[in-house]
Formats: C-alpha cells, structure tokens, sequence
C-alpha cells in the first residue's frame, strides 16, 4: 500500500482529497488527510458579518460534510514533518509515513508579533476580521458605535485575500451611510504599499475609488507598535495616526510546525517551484495554497487554479513521468466597492489585471476593472459554488491558466 499525505483539510486540501480519492484506486493508494479543527470556515464571508450580511451559519460547516469516503481523516496537532524520513509526527505521539506530502496548511495570524495589538484594547476598540472571532466582535462593536476615526491597516506582506481590506473600507463607507452617520466617521486606509493595491491597474481603479468615497489613503506606513492609552497607530519612521476604531491585517505566517520541520522561509511560507509546486529540496513534497511561498496572492482562487495544477504532477510523480503541468499564478477575485456594486480582477505572473470581460469576449457576465451589480452578484454567488462545487472538486467552467479571452490588452 503507496501513501499520500496531506496536512491541512482548507480550501486546498479538501480540494485535493477529493480529486485523489476519485482517482487513485483505493487497494493501493492510501489518503490521510490531518487537521487540528473539525469545522471549515468560508473564510471570504468574513467579510460580511461586521455589516449585519452574514453570520455564523453562513460561513462555518463540519469539514467532514465535504470530504470524500475512503479518505483518512485525523483531527490533531501536527507536530512536525521529518522529510528525510518520509515521516510526519503528530501531537499524539503518533507518525505517519507517506510516499508523497502535499503541505496546506494555510496562513495563521499573529498579532503578538505587533506590539500593542493584542492589549487592553484587543476586541474593544481594536479588531480583525480575518477571524470569526474578530468579525462576530466588530459586529458587535459597530451595532452601538456612533462614529469617529475609523482606520483600516494592514502590518505586512503577505496575507491572505488581499483585496479584503479595501472591501471592509469600502463596505464600511456605505454601512454608516445607511446608518445615516457617514459625516461623523473619518476613514483612513493604511497600507505598507506605495498604492492602494500590489497591481498599477488595479491599484489606479481601486485608488479613484477610495477618493471618491472621501476615504484617506495613506501608503509606505509601515506599523511599528500600537499604544493602547494614546489610541495612536506608530510607524518604525515615528510617525503617528490616531485611531477611535482600529480594524488591522494582523502579520501572516505559515504554520509553526513548518518552522519545526525546518522546511519553510523566515515567515513559515513553504519555498516550492512556482510553477510545478514541487518543494526545492524534496522531490515527493508539494505545497498548496496559502502554505506555499510562491509570488501571487494568497487568495481561494490561487488555491483552487493551483490544485489542478498540482493534482496533474502528483499523478505525473506516481507514474514516474516529469511534471509538465505548470501553474502560471492565475488569480481572480471579485472586489466589493459597496452600495450592491463590485469590481473583478484576473492576472497571473506574467500579466496584471486587465479590463474587457470574463469569462467570454463580449459576452461576460462579469466586467473586469470595471465596477458592476453584476460583479457584485458574482461576489455573493460564489459562496453557494463554494460549499458545493469547488470544495467538492466538481468542474467549473473557468480555466485553471489565466486566458486573454476578452480582455483588452494594451500595446
């Protein structure tokens, strides 16, 4: 009997689970799939919850509703991977042994690593809404709250989904206007980036955006501490921000089993080819996902284009064949601009976003770079794809490469 391991039951590795165990046959192919947590989180839809969109029962389902028959499930603590061996060890004590390792092991905050982020005003007037935690929280918070500055930053690159930090502000920006309480709150957002966003294209429509909604940006700031008494955001340059309400990107690292296993970079982000997701040293050992430590965002789409990419050179490795499939860093995202209204991305390593329309010439339905209901619909519409298509492994109609079909291309 072969092995194949996978270590975290994400977006990532549900996806592949799924798309072995159908095709493997399970008299020789062994699956264990490991995870410290028996619920899964449509982590996306945190994004919602802050305004009243979403709640709870929207964006947490028992992974076990998603992942296929024959496939080993062990919820536990991973403690390390010894790659030389062939061995991972589990908190209990226990080790498994695998012919391939596919790591997904995701992206984890760390806010004890900002001074003053998680003090006295941790959940008070201080949040993040890249947990549930912290979304139920600032729920909560904006329910009574009746106004003053209201600062959106982020501490470092990389982090998960991006985009989310301009969709809170922007969504925030239309939630007290409803409330009817928009000239009473002052919005800033804080970036470490010379601009609103990684990409020019994206960055120049996300910009005006921002602009038009009198939303301040203020960019290069990169975040040294938080005092807690003065309410004051400080950069390692000393400038100062005041803040009433703070919503922050918390540092993002890779798991601290990977620092353990000594398989990792200075952030526990697993070092692999970016095309192949083969690991640099090991040649059975693949990363997916926000794990990885390949230059694209750390966002669900990446996750789902790279696993047939990957699900392609695991059976290419277990025929003995080279790895021909290559992963070109497709990403696509929709960005809620507020008012029922977004805008969509798609771009690879080679290409940044692009205005036209996806997925057909002409035809859509969705509009790139431009800020559309029908974009916003997509936004919305994806989580039921989500629960029941693309954790599933079922097909979808996109492509995995990032196509120049209907995208307007500049000279």
């Amino acid at each position: 009997m072969k092995r194949i391991v996978i270590l975290g039951a994400g977006t990532a590795g549900t996806i592949m689970a799924n798309k072995l165990r159908k095709s493997l046959p399970a008299n020789n192919w062994e699956i264990t799939l490991v995870d410290r947590d028996t619920n899964h989180y449509y982590q996306p839809g945190f994004l919602f919850i802050p305004f009243g969109s979403y709640s709870e029962k929207d964006v947490v389902k028992p992974k076990a509703k998603f992942l296929p028959k024959g496939v080993n499930v062990i919820y536990t603590d991973i403690e390390r991977i010894e790659a030389d061996k062939n061995i991972v060890h589990l908190a209990n004590s226990k080790t498994l042994e695998y012919n391939f390792l596919i790591i997904a092991t995701g992206a984890h905050l760390k806010p004890d690593e900002t001074p003053g982020l998680k003090d006295k005003l941790y959940y008070k007037s201080i949040f993040d809404f890249y947990t549930l935690e912290g979304a139920l929280a600032l729920y909560q918070h904006f329910k009574n709250w009746q106004g003053g500055k209201l600062v959106m930053a982020i501490t470092e690159l990389p982090f998960k989904c991006p985009v989310a930090p301009i969709e809170f502000i922007c969504l925030a920006e239309a939630f007290f206007m409803k409330k009817g309480i928009r000239d009473k709150v002052d919005l800033t957002f804080v970036t470490p980036l010379s601009g609103a966003f990684t990409k020019p294209n994206c960055s120049e429509v996300l910009t005006k955006v921002l602009e038009e909604k009198g939303i301040k940006i203020v960019t290069d700031f990169y975040i040294e501490r938080i005092d807690n008494d003065t309410k004051t955001l400080i950069s390692y340059d000393g400038i100062e921000l005041p803040f009433d309400t703070l919503v922050i990107v918390p540092l993002n690292k890779g798991d601290d089993m990977i620092e353990r296993s000594g398989l990792g970079d200075d952030l526990n982000f697993v070092p692999v080819h970016k095309q192949t997701l083969q690991h640099e040293k090991y040649s059975n050992v693949f990363a997916l996902g926000d794990a990885a430590a390949i230059p694209t965002s750390k966002a669900g789409s990446v996750a789902h284009f790279a696993a047939e990419v990957l699900f392609d050179n695991i059976m290419s490795a277990i025929a003995g064949k080279p790895l021909e499939a290559i992963f070109d860093g497709h990403s696509n995202c929709y960005i809620e601009t507020g008012y029922g209204k977004a805008t969509l991305v798609d771009f690879n390593y080679d290409f940044e976003p692009l205005s036209g329309s996806y997925p057909l010439a002409g035809i859509g339905p969705f509009k790139l770079l431009s800020i559309t209901r029908i974009n916003h619909w997509g936004k919305l519409m994806f989580r039921w794809i989500y629960w029941y298509i693309l954790l599933k492994a079922r097909p979808l109609p996109v492509s995995s490469h990032m196509s120049m079909v209907g995208k307007n291309v500049r000279m």
